[in-house]
């Protein structure tokens, strides 16, 4: 049975020729990585774009939209969960409610804090984008079966441990 090659098995075989003494493993896997990262990349801020979202808008109101009824955070919570720096945070989100995507409402348990809350057509668009996503997603990894993509998922799963720690 032929063995299909990719670009990444050209420049490496090209590495190899010039530099045998080299172990290029590494190279045949994160090469594929970054690869398909900007695939991925394209086809996240199409979905986004095809919501009228910058990934950095849905980056805020997915975090509102998992954390389930009544879709809303303290902006420590979005910052917890987005990393950026607080003074990015207060910018995205006076933002987001200058598109009518979320308001922020006076925290019933703490009269000095705020709530952030995805409104309506934000709910809508993050809805519209994630499905968009799962469908662009689905489709780039459509070479693979779902065990195939169950084993990747745990070793990438591995490999991300140690850097999320």
């Amino acid at each position: 049975m032929g063995h299909e090659t990719d670009e990444v098995d050209r420049i490496v075989g090209a590495w190899i020729a010039q530099r045998p003494d080299l172990d290029f493993s590494p190279l045949e896997v994160l090469s594929r990585v970054d690869r398909l990262s900007r695939h991925l990349d394209r086809a996240r801020r199409d979905a986004f774009r095809r919501s009228d979202l910058e990934p950095w808008e849905w980056d805020v109101l997915s975090a509102l939209r998992r954390a389930g009824e009544p879709f809303q955070l303290s902006p420590k919570q979005l910052l917890q969960q987005t990393l950026v720096s607080s003074g990015t945070m207060t910018n995205r989100i006076d933002r987001l409610v200058d598109r009518g995507l979320v308001r922020r409402e006076a925290d019933p348990g703490d009269g000095r804090s705020v709530l952030v809350t995805i409104t309506m057509d934000g709910r809508t668009r993050v809805d519209a984008a994630i499905t968009r996503l799962v469908d662009a997603e689905s489709l780039l990894l459509g070479a693979l079966s779902r065990g195939d993509r169950d084993r990747l998922a745990g070793l990438l799963r591995k490999l991300s441990l140690g850097f999320d720690a």
